[in-house]
């Protein structure tokens, strides 16, 4: 039978997001400001985007037939994506260990937080910041703390040689420099 004559469940596509794994004993670490924007992000949802959907449903479900009605089942579909993102954010946000990474300002051994430069094998110089899991962004050359390469130079100092393996062999990397944002004020 042709699937268009067929009815999909109301909760198809409602499959709860996993969190990324930490490893065994591990903590969610996050900075300040990534737990900020979690927290933000999670208000907007609350306070603004839900109930804006909310009130398009509640309009589209009084116009009558919701099987072909094209707001009411966006809404919907909307609706649960918004209570999902709600879901994951709230459960992050309750196993978030806040680090402040200005702590270690001016040392130069490699913690949570630190912008570290390094040169890898081929003489290449590369800039990461290490950061919590829901903060990685390889766009901006923020990787987690969890990732090989960050492992790999934790508790590393300007100077040491580490080691990173790689599916290809292993990989040395010398740290150059080590930084740390400046405590506020």
């Amino acid at each position: 039978m042709s699937k268009a004559f067929t009815k999909e469940t109301d909760g198809a596509d409602d499959e709860e997001l996993a969190l990324p794994p930490l490893p065994a004993g591990g903590k969610n670490y996050i900075t300040p400001e990534g737990y900020a924007r979690l927290r933000d992000e999670l208000l907007d949802l609350i306070d603004n985007e839900r109930p804006k959907i909310v009130d398009v449903v509640h309009w589209a479900a009084s116009n009558g037939d919701r099987s072909e009605n094209g707001d009411y089942l966006y809404g919907k579909k909307r609706l649960r994506e918004i209570d999902r993102r709600i879901r994951f954010l709230t459960k992050r946000l309750e196993i978030a260990e806040v680090v402040d990474p200005s702590q270690h300002a001016g040392s130069d051994q490699v913690y949570f937080g630190a912008t570290v430069t390094y040169l890898d094998d081929e003489g290449v110089e590369r800039t990461i910041t290490i950061m919590g899991i829901d903060e990685a962004d390889s766009r901006e050359s923020q990787v987690s703390w969890i990732s090989p390469v960050a492992r790999a130079l934790l508790k590393a100092r300007v100077g040491d040689e580490v080691q990173l393996p790689t599916p290809g062999g292993v990989r040395h990397l010398e740290v150059v420099e080590v930084r740390y944002p400046s405590p506020s004020p």
